[in-house]
C-alpha cells in the first residue's frame, strides 16, 4: 500500500474518499484511533492509503480534483 494523502481534516479525507469510491478505487485510512487519542493537538494525522496498483490513477484523479477552478468571465460569472 502506498500514502495518497495525509491530513487531519476530516471533511476533505471523507471527499477524497468519495471521489475515489466513485472511481472504483479502494482507500483505506490508517491512524484513525491514534489521531483520536491524541486529541487537540494534531500531531498524529491520519493517512489515506491505496493500494500500489491505483496510486498512480488515484494521484491523477486527486490533482485533476484539486485544480484551480477556471477565472470568471469578463461579465463576472463562471463556465463550470
Amino acid at each position: 500500500m502506498r500514502e495518497l494523502l495525509r491530513t487531519n481534516d476530516l471533511v476533505r479525507l471523507s471527499w477524497v474518499q468519495a471521489l475515489l469510491a466513485d472511481a472504483g478505487i479502494e482507500a483505506v485510512t490508517f491512524d484513525n484511533h491514534a489521531s483520536v487519542l491524541e486529541g487537540s493537538v494534531v500531531a498524529i494525522t491520519r493517512r489515506l492509503m491505496v493500494i500500489d496498483e491505483d496510486y498512480e490513477r488515484a494521484c491523477a484523479l486527486l490533482a485533476e480534483a484539486d485544480a484551480e477552478p477556471p477565472p470568471p468571465a469578463s461579465d463576472g460569472t463562471t463556465d463550470l
